[in-house]
């Protein structure tokens, strides 16, 4: 108990080390780091406007970090995120306008169906790929990550390209697909209880259901999984489908909700930040949630940091970057390392696979 203890303590810890790292340091070049410490949490929750602000950035976090959580249960190290959001958004986008005059609730659900869609056949190729050619998921995903982005590109300035050609965006979806705004001119939606309502399916399915079950037995050990006569190969791809089209689901939300439209930037590496938001969570799909709000409330205050004091908002990286390193030290301090992170504190012993497998 005192062990699970300390490892669920063990993020909170590395964010506590992380921020006095960056409170020292601002401290020798002079800033003041209780100032800079409070315009950031202004600029993140200082008001209703800044709070619904910090939501719409943490809801795409959401979803990519309950994809890569999702694939890490299995040891598959979906770097992709980034590239499944993309063909989610590149589905949405190019299906939104055609829905004009649907019913609103079939309209939604077709556009986000077919981001979801995108993003699993985008994962399913990189978990094919795993499954059937030994091609290691580290490689695929992250190709996979620039085809989508020139995919993207090309769209946008090609067949997708808005009627007067002026700017490399699309047409605007159809008002049907749009997911409604609230308290106008915040962009609250409806988006961010999906999110958490999906995070609640995962835990779920992950943790009571049977092929989750057989998918942390894959990730505890494969060689195991296969003597007990588990699917491996569908599992495989079953996982790295599941966790595109989280991630797909997440960039079609984005284009319901807020942009309404693709642009070429449509995200600015929601996909490799997820990596840390899963990290910090570790791997729990409820848990990437705070840990989502904690990265968006860094993203949304960085820029009144900026204007307020000076610092560069790539501040919040520097944030980032040491949480993860912090959380890895304290790791393997513990004797657990990359395993028993990604495994959330579990023991790292000889029988530890037997009994899963007994389980």
């Amino acid at each position: 108990m005192s062990r699970r203890l300390a490892a669920a303590l063990r993020p909170a810890a590395a964010i506590g080390c992380a921020l006095a790292a960056m409170a020292i340091a601002l401290a020798l070049l002079g800033a003041s780091p209780l100032a800079v410490a409070a315009d950031l949490a202004d600029g993140a929750f200082g008001n209703w406007i800044a709070f619904t602000d910090t939501l719409a950035r943490a809801t795409p976090l959401v979803f990519c970090g309950l994809a890569v959580a999702v694939a890490f249960h299995g040891a598959l190290w979906n770097i992709g995120a980034d590239g499944q959001l993309v063909v989610g958004a590149l589905a949405a986008g190019a299906l939104g306008p055609a829905l004009a005059g649907a019913p609103h609730t079939l309209a939604i659900v077709a556009i986000i169906g077919a981001g979801g869609l995108a993003g699993a056949l985008w994962g399913g190729l990189a978990g094919w790929l795993r499954a059937r050619r030994n091609v290691n998921e580290v490689i695929s995903t992250i190709m996979l990550n620039f085809i989508a982005a020139q995919l993207l590109s090309w769209a946008v300035h090609g067949p997708l390209m808005e009627p007067s050609g002026a700017f490399p965006a699309s047409r605007k979806i159809a008002a049907a697909a749009r997911l409604h705004l609230y308290f106008a001119p915040t962009r609250l939606n409806l988006a961010m209880l999906f999110a958490v309502a999906l995070a609640a399916v995962c835990e779920l399915g992950l943790f009571r259901t049977v092929p989750g079950f057989e998918l942390r037995a894959l990730g505890r050990n494969r060689r195991a999984s296969a003597f007990f006569g588990l699917p491996i190969a569908r599992l495989t791809v079953g996982a790295m489908a599941l966790s595109g089209a989280l991630a797909g689901c997440g960039g079609a939300v984005q284009i319901s909700a807020i942009t309404h439209r693709l642009y070429e930037t449509i995200s600015p590496g929601w996909g490799y930040e997820a990596i840390a938001v899963a990290l910090v969570a570790r791997l729990s799909p409820l848990g990437v949630v705070p840990a989502a709000l904690l990265f968006g409330a860094l993203d949304n205050g960085s820029q009144a940091m900026q204007r307020a004091d000076g610092v560069p908002a790539q501040l919040v990286y520097v944030v980032q970057a040491l949480v993860i390193i912090v959380m890895l030290a304290f790791d393997a301090a513990a004797g657990g390392g990359w395993r028993e992170l990604l495994e959330g504190g579990a023991p790292d012993r000889p029988d530890a696979t037997a009994e899963t497998c007994d389980a």
